[in-house]
């Protein structure tokens, strides 16, 4: 089974391929599979239209390199490990106080880089980049580190700079730091070069349930994005003095926090999750072929992450909405223990949204809140609805088959509630007076429904001959 795992960072992102060993399947997990065999790394930087490729070789030595650097970088002590030109594919070599070169010797040399050496045969490869750059790509080795299902059998093993490389200097000595796995994120370098304001620290040693994770989302990003890398989970939000660490893994997500499978509350999230992504799908053509995803949903609705389904959705990710909707953290509690549901989402060709829990219902569905079930009350109520639909629903209906609606009323017939039942009804919503009679209540058109008080239920639906039909709910179907 071909894995992929995924570490972004606003100027940089590592994406790796590779399989699970089956020998090793007795440490399978349905969930999140170890890739134990690495077959190919990129390293897709801001600026650069071309990733870096290459084996496992040229990803160790990344890996080392950047390593070795970071720590010579913060401490100012020379580091041989991050120098290493004869033994090592990748090296560094420090060419300004903010500008940083990063050399390849021979594989990970893709066309669209600048050379800046005379050899004929096989020039190594030269890469300017900034601190905020360097720092994202140490952040994303950090990530890497930091998975135990990618590589668990590679580890970075630091050894202390030996004092013929420090110089005279005893206090630089004293001052160097290592760049262990989550010390040299760029949230450090920040506060060591001033670079921008001081954000909240991340500790060493997180908590289990506020640990920072990789993505792990089978998302490539396109040559035309490799600017901007697309965010498959919690974006990294600009930091801020009340910015918490963010669980960015969804598949560790899911691992680690209990799933909502209560087929109510599944109905009710569906409604939000559709409400969100229906308005902001604003560019609907184009797409060769569906574009299917998995979401995971909070309890209050907020998109907290999503994986690529098929080969597609990996490729057009950029031609859908998700990568924005993702939840705000400095807007909103981290993600923790909270209960997580999981929904499929298909961007059809047809330009259709389909949303469905990954699962399924177990059961069939109820409506969520206190009902108004006094019979007399409920018939009179059951004609208001239908005389103040009727006399709202003008125009030559375009649908061809019937549009069918939940519609829940309070006791004095104001509609405190509705939603359509089938496919055509969320596709000609606009030919009803439903949006309109909502949001001159509301002011929205998606604003949550009112159930604060009890609420009577009712069917309702609009035929293609322009009749209407109102009956009491009788459940889901």
């Amino acid at each position: 089974m071909n894995i992929q795992r995924k570490y972004s960072l606003p100027n940089c992102t590592l994406l790796l391929e590779g399989l699970s060993d089956v020998t090793r399947a007795a440490h399978f997990q349905e969930m999140r599979p170890e890739l134990s065999i690495l077959v190919n790394a990129e390293c897709y930087l801001s600026g650069y239209n071309q990733p870096l490729t290459g084996g496992r070789e040229f990803f160790e030595s990344l890996v080392r390199a950047v390593s070795g650097y970071a720590q010579e970088f913060l401490s100012s002590v020379p580091n041989p490990q991050a120098h290493n030109q004869e033994s090592e594919l990748v090296e560094f070599q420090k060419i300004g106080s903010n500008r940083h070169r990063l050399i390849i010797h021979s594989e990970g040399a893709p066309e669209g880089f600048e050379s800046h050496s005379n050899n004929s045969k096989r020039p190594p490869i030269e890469i300017d980049l900034n601190t905020v750059q360097l720092f994202d790509l140490v952040e994303a080795v950090d990530q890497f580190f930091a998975d135990t299902q990618t590589l668990p059998e590679l580890s970075l093993e630091l050894q202390p700079v030996t004092r013929r490389y420090g110089g005279a200097s005893q206090a630089l000595i004293r001052q160097a730091v290592p760049a262990a796995v989550g010390v040299s994120s760029l949230a450090v370098a920040a506060i060591a070069f001033n670079l921008i304001p001081p954000p909240q620290m991340r500790p060493p040693q997180p908590k289990p349930d506020e640990q920072t994770s990789s993505t792990t989302k089978s998302i490539t990003p396109p040559a035309s994005a490799a600017a901007t890398p697309i965010v498959a989970a919690t974006p990294t939000p600009t930091p801020t003095a009340n910015a918490k660490p963010v669980v960015k893994d969804l598949e560790a997500l899911l691992n680690t926090v209990p799933e909502i499978t209560d087929p109510s509350q599944l109905r009710a999230l569906n409604r939000q999750v559709y409400n969100q992504i229906h308005p902001a799908w604003t560019n609907r053509s184009g797409l060769p072929q569906d574009l299917i995803y998995r979401l995971g949903v909070a309890a209050d609705g907020a998109i907290v992450g999503y994986k690529a389904v098929n080969k597609e959705a990996n490729q057009g990710v950029g031609q859908t909405p998700l990568p924005n909707l993702l939840y705000n953290p400095a807007n909103r509690a981290p993600i923790s223990n909270e209960p997580i549901a999981q929904f499929r989402i298909v961007f059809t060709t047809q330009g259709v949204l389909q949303v469905s829990p990954w699962r399924g219902y177990a059961r069939t569905p109820e409506v969520v809140g206190t009902k108004i079930t006094d019979s007399n009350i409920t018939k009179g109520l059951n004609q208001k609805l239908y005389n103040t639909v009727r006399q709202s629903w003008t125009g030559t209906p375009t649908f061809t088959r019937d549009l069918k609606y939940r519609v829940a009323v309070n006791k004095d017939g104001v509609i405190a509630d509705y939603e359509p039942l089938n496919q055509v009804a969320f596709d000609y919503f606009r030919e009803t007076p439903l949006p309109k009679m909502f949001n001159a209540i509301y002011g929205s058109n998606v604003a949550a429904p009112n159930d604060k008080e009890p609420l009577a239920h009712f069917q309702v639906i609009f035929k293609p001959n322009g009749k209407l039909e109102v009956t009491p709910w009788q459940g889901y179907q």
